[in-house]
C-alpha cells in the first residue's frame, strides 16, 4: 500500500475539520504538517480550530504553523461566518495546549518540501492559496520537488460567492493565479465535483449514532453546516467540499479528472476570482492542470483501502465515503 506524504494547508472551517479527520483516519495518508490561512474565519480562529480538531483526530503531535492573515494584495480576507459561524466550527473551541511552529506557514512548507525526497510530498490546500503562493515565491525550487498540488477551490461553471467565483479562489485571486501558473501538477477539486457530495440527514445521524465525543462533534458541526447552508443557499443537504480533495489524494479513482487549461481572472469587476477553464479544444500535451468532474463509486474506494464501506453504496453519500476511508473507524476509537 502506497502512503502519501501530505502537507495540509487549511482554514478550519466545518468541512476542513472533516478533511482533517479523513486524513487522520486513512492508512494511506501521512500528515507531515498542517498550515493555516485566513479564510472561513480569521487567522486567529482557524489556527485555534486546527489545534482543536487535530487533537480530537489523534494528531496532537503533528506540527501546525500559522500562516497568512490576509490576501497577497487585497486589504482583508472575507470570512464566511454565515456558513461556519463565529468560531469557524459552529461549536465552542477550547484553547490550544501547545504553541504553533515558530516558522510562518510559507517557510514551514518550504522547509518540509526541501527536506523530504523529491516528488514525495503532496500539497493539499483547502482554503485560499496565499500560503502556497508565498512558498512558491519564497523558494522556487519547491515547484519541481512537490509531487502535486491538490486543491479544493474554483469552479468551471457556477460559483458560490458570485455567478462564476468560488470562495477560496475569490478570497485571493492573485495567489491562485500564481499557483495555477507554476509548472507543477495541479488538481482542482472544485464546485463541479463537491456539489455531488451532500451530507443529508441520514449522513448526519450516522455520526450522532456513533456516540463518541468525536462523533458528536461531527454531528453538531454538520447540523450547523446544514442549517446555515439552508438559510444561505436553500440546500436541503450541504455539500462537504474539502473532504473531496483529501479523498482524491487517498485514492484518485474515486473521481474522474480531466486535463484542462485553467487560469484565474484577477482584474474583472464582476469576475475577479473566476477559474477560467478552457474547454474549446483538447488539452495540449503536457497540460499541468486537471479538473475533477464526476464522483465515483465509494465501494470501490473502500475496497482499495481495505475498509468495508458501510454507507448506502453511492459516493454521493458522504457517510459512505467516510466509512470507506476509515473515517468512521477513527471516530469509533
Amino acid at each position: 500500500m502506497t502512503v502519501e506524504n501530505i502537507l495540509l494547508d487549511c482554514d478550519p472551517g466545518l468541512d476542513d475539520a472533516a478533511a482533517i479527520f479523513l486524513a487522520a483516519g486513512s492508512p494511506r495518508i501521512h500528515v507531515l504538517g498542517i498550515t493555516t490561512v485566513a479564510g472561513n474565519q480569521t487567522i486567529e480562529r482557524v489556527t485555534k480550530n486546527a489545534f482543536f480538531v487535530a487533537k480530537m483526530a489523534g494528531m496532537g503531535d503533528v506540527p501546525i504553523a500559522r500562516g497568512s492573515a490576509r490576501p497577497l494584495l487585497r486589504p482583508q480576507v472575507q470570512v464566511c461566518s454565515e456558513i461556519h459561524g463565529e468560531t469557524g466550527l459552529g461549536v465552542p473551541v477550547a484553547e490550544p495546549e501547545r504553541d504553533p511552529d515558530p516558522r510562518p506557514a510559507a517557510q514551514f512548507i518550504v522547509d518540509v518540501v526541501m527536506r523530504e525526497p523529491e516528488k514525495s510530498v503532496t500539497l493539499v490546500a483547502t482554503g485560499p492559496l496565499t500560503n502556497v503562493a508565498l512558498a512558491a515565491r519564497l523558494e522556487p525550487k519547491i515547484v519541481e520537488r512537490v509531487k502535486q498540488v491538490v486543491l479544493m477551490g474554483g469552479a468551471c461553471h457556477t460559483g458560490n460567492v458570485g455567478p462564476a467565483m468560488e470562495f477560496n479562489i475569490e478570497n485571493d485571486p492573485e495567489a491562485a493565479h500564481i499557483v495555477f501558473n507554476e509548472p507543477w501538477q495541479v488538481v482542482m477539486v472544485g464546485l463541479d465535483l463537491t456539489y455531488q457530495a451532500r451530507a443529508d440527514k441520514s449522513v448526519r445521524d450516522a455520526f450522532k449514532a456513533i456516540g463518541t465525543p468525536a462523533g458528536d462533534f461531527m454531528y453538531q458541526t454538520l447540523e450547523t453546516f446544514a442549517e446555515n447552508y439552508k438559510a444561505w443557499r436553500g440546500f436541503d443537504a450541504p455539500p462537504l467540499h474539502d473532504p473531496c480533495a483529501m479523498a482524491y489524494v487517498i485514492d484518485p479513482t474515486v473521481m474522474e479528472v480531466v486535463p484542462v487549461p485553467i487560469n484565474v481572472e484577477t482584474k474583472g469587476a464582476l469576475t475577479a476570482g473566476m477559474t477560467v477553464c478552457d474547454f474549446r479544444r483538447r488539452a495540449p500535451e503536457g497540460c499541468q492542470a486537471q479538473r475533477a468532474a464526476v464522483l465515483g463509486d465509494a465501494h470501490q474506494l473502500g475496497q482499495s483501502n481495505r475498509v468495508k464501506c458501510t454507507g448506502a453504496g453511492s459516493a454521493q453519500d458522504v457517510c459512505c465515503i467516510a466509512a470507506a476511508l476509515g473515517f468512521l473507524q477513527l471516530l469509533k476509537a
